[in-house]
């Protein structure tokens, strides 16, 4: 039989490896927010891209690019999406396609669609034959478009009235498509996106900066949680710099 000494050990115990557990996960919870958290040496928006144009002197068609860490909540879908910049910006033109018939076909190739076609059309894409960066379609063309969604999908091209290619509204589609920034997280849920040419004038990166930004916060579930952590804008040779105000 133990003792009234032995039998108060043990109770003190699970009291012990309770506190334990509680110092770890205060621990690790302290070292997550601090891993968020802008450093102390990150800049104003304002000042990160004055510094980078300091390193792109006379090398005004530099890229400028923003890299934002996302911290998703549970239940959070795929991070992406798309937003039109106030300056448009584009590091290579961008082919757009259409599976469209009759009238929508028309407006469609009045909007500035490069490829448009129906039935025919997708046996030409399954072939091979048809390079494109983006892919639209009216919902009178889905049934036919489904017979190649495997090529397709993988590929992130198959239109889904949830991603907002897929709508009679044709036309207004194409030009959101042609002048829209599209971007996606990484495995990391890191988002990597070129913003700007570093010629623009500071407020209109400042201004495309902001047009991200609030797509990318669009994407959280829940409104309550910080959803994004650390912000860094970078050039194609200046540095990372970490902003603190993005």
């Amino acid at each position: 039989m133990l003792s009234r000494a032995a039998l108060a050990s043990t109770r003190a115990w699970p009291a012990i490896r309770t506190a334990a557990a509680c110092v770890a996960l205060r621990h690790a919870s302290s070292s997550s927010r601090k891993r968020n958290e802008p450093h102390p040496n990150s800049v104003p928006l304002e000042k990160a891209i004055s510094i980078l144009k300091a390193y792109e002197v006379g090398q005004p068609q530099q890229t400028v690019e923003l890299h934002v860490h996302c911290v998703p909540g549970k239940g959070q879908p795929p991070i992406r999406g798309s937003c039109v910049l106030p300056r448009a910006y584009r590091s290579a033109p961008i082919r757009v396609l259409v599976f469209a018939e009759g009238a929508k076909a028309a407006e469609a190739r009045d909007a500035g669609a490069d490829v448009v076609g129906g039935e025919e059309l997708v046996a030409l894409v399954a072939a091979g034959q048809v390079e494109f960066d983006k892919c639209l379609a009216t919902p009178g063309m889905l049934p036919k478009v489904a017979r190649i969604a495997r090529l397709l999908g993988p590929k992130g091209l198959m239109p889904t009235v949830n991603k907002g290619t897929v709508s009679d509204e044709i036309a207004q589609l194409v030009r959101f498509s042609k002048n829209a920034q599209d971007f996606r997280a990484d495995r990391a849920n890191i988002v990597h996106a070129g913003v700007a040419r570093i010629g623009f004038s500071a407020p209109d990166i400042a201004a495309n900066v902001a047009a991200v930004m609030d797509s990318i916060r669009a994407n959280a579930v829940d409104s309550r949680a910080r959803f994004v952590g650390r912000v860094y804008l970078s050039s194609t040779r200046g540095p990372g710099v970490q902003v603190a105000d993005a």
